[in-house]
């Protein structure tokens, strides 16, 4: 997975993903489980405040001094 490849370059990385069973397989380094559909990672089209709060705690995952967690889940219903 390219995630691995630029995490090994020294760049830390944060994947939104929306199907935990296939993230818990792949195990990238951070992951942050979103409940949409495929097409819709950051939910409803033109939800600037729900957008922004997703990505949000993404990145936040990036300043944790804490070991990465494999799967954080979100809960933006």
């Amino acid at each position: 997975m390219i995630q691995r490849a630029v995490e090994a370059a020294g760049i830390s990385t944060v994947s939104i993903t929306l199907d935990d069973s296939i993230t818990k397989r792949v195990k990238p380094p951070r992951a942050l489980r979103v409940p949409y559909g495929f097409g819709y990672p950051l939910g409803e089209p033109n939800n600037h405040e729900l957008q922004h709060a997703i990505i949000s705690e993404a990145l936040e995952l990036l300043t944790d001094n804490a070991p990465p967690p494999i799967l954080k889940c979100s809960i933006y219903i």
